[in-house]
């Protein structure tokens, strides 16, 4: 007995399509996914969750690293300041650490090293080794 062709080929059919229909759900999962993970990536890394000002006394500042060397600096934030005699000194205070991306900045803050400055930072939402330790990069410094 061989078999009726109309009914081979029916079930080849069918089977093609099942086939390509998988493949095509699957590119589009794959999809989905790699979008997500740019997403995810972007908003993880890249995005600018906020943007300000710090003022304090800049008290440490060096480059460092193994395989990547950044700029990590150290502000301290004097919140309550008490008179001691004629000077004032720092009551409470909280440090505020910081990575520096520019070679330029970063030779103008280590020139001011132990004095009050006032820096404009952008916060990420975590940091990226290559960047820096902190989530918080310094673009700009002025004397106070």
């Amino acid at each position: 007995m061989t078999p009726d062709p109309e009914i081979t080929h029916t079930q080849e059919s069918t089977g093609t399509k099942v086939k390509r229909k998988f493949k095509k759900i699957l590119r589009w999962i794959i999809s989905l996914i790699a979008v997500f993970l740019i997403i995810f990536f972007y908003v993880k890394y890249f995005y600018t969750y906020s943007d300000g000002y710090r003022a304090g006394l800049l008290q440490k500042f060096s480059r460092k690293g193994t395989l990547f060397k950044t700029y990590e600096g150290e502000l301290i934030l004097s919140s309550v300041s008490g008179n001691i005699g004629n000077n004032s000194a720092v009551i409470a205070s909280e440090k505020f650490y910081f990575s520096v991306r520019l070679d330029s900045l970063a030779a103008r803050l280590d020139t001011l090293q132990g004095r009050s400055v006032i820096v404009h930072y952008r916060q990420k939402n975590a940091p990226l080794f290559w960047r820096g330790d902190s989530p918080y990069i310094v673009d700009g410094v002025k004397p106070r």
